[in-house]
């Protein structure tokens, strides 16, 4: 059995899938890498390949045969897991009143009922082979923050963090982890996809928008919550779990822009 530790990332090819990638083959974990994208994973694998060994899985988190091939593929190569970071996300903007029943099924199957599985199945392998382990579950800012305009990635970001207390509860005496992290506002392709009704895009003038809440005053990097998720994992953090980290610059506490407080209070801001 090889005695280096396993990690497996869902949406590798990703912001910050890639980014938690990087900062854990620096850490010499052998990975296990899945996403859609195989183009996009080959040619980060060059450069993850300078420092680690890795297994490139390419499929659709939707169907339930893959997730089992995920589990029974990283389990036959390195003989174990240790870290599951589910981080995939799948979503399109549109409120309830337009949403069709399809892909309200695909954002719940891939935000939520895929890293429900892999976690079942990940923790059952932990226990059989009485390894302890950490399972990161890549929530959002918007489950506690919504904007009206994507239902079924709410409810699935909001299902991941009561999932994440469950199973923290469910898996703590054997001795696994389940931590939770809410990233705010990151600088991912997945915040640059924004158009309006004459497909315009406007990713921009919304970035700017929601930057005017953040104490901050900027997003993120995906290297800054990778560096979470490192830390998360570590042993460091050994007595955190069941608990989901807001990872937003202050956003979600905040009550109003920075333009409206600097009309109230113009010498203070």
């Amino acid at each position: 059995m090889n005695p280096k530790k396993v990690a497996l990332i869902t949406g590798a090819a990703g912001g910050i899938g890639s980014a938690t990638a990087s900062a854990l083959a620096e850490e010499g974990f052998l990975l296990s890498l899945i996403d859609t994208d195989a183009e996009r994973l080959a040619q980060l694998n060059e450069e993850w390949q300078k420092h680690t060994q890795t297994l490139l899985l390419v499929g659709d988190l939707a169907e339930a045969p893959f997730l089992q091939h995920i589990v029974k593929t990283t389990v036959d190569t390195w003989g174990h897991i240790d870290v599951l970071i589910n981080n995939a996300a799948w979503r399109t903007l549109e409120s309830l009143r337009t949403m069709q029943l399809e892909t309200w099924e695909r954002t719940l199957k891939v935000c939520l009922t895929a890293p429900a599985f892999l976690t079942k199945w990940v923790a059952e392998n932990m226990e059989q082979q009485g390894r302890s382990g950490v399972i990161v579950n890549v929530s959002s800012v918007m489950a506690h923050r919504p904007s009206g305009m994507g239902s079924a990635y709410i409810a699935a970001k909001g299902g991941l963090e009561s999932l994440t207390q469950e199973t923290a509860t469910t898996y703590g005496r054997s001795g696994i982890r389940v931590v939770g992290i809410a990233p705010g506002l990151v600088e991912t392709p997945l915040s640059r996809d924004y158009k309006n009704d004459e497909g315009n895009d406007i990713s921009q003038k919304l970035i700017d928008e929601m930057t005017d809440f953040v104490p901050l005053g900027r997003g993120a990097s995906p290297q800054e919550i990778a560096e979470v998720i490192r830390w998360v994992i570590s042993d460091s953090a050994a007595y955190i779990t069941g608990t989901t980290l807001p990872i937003d610059g202050g956003f979600h506490f905040n009550f109003n822009k920075y333009s409206i407080k600097k009309l109230q209070l113009p010498n203070e801001f």
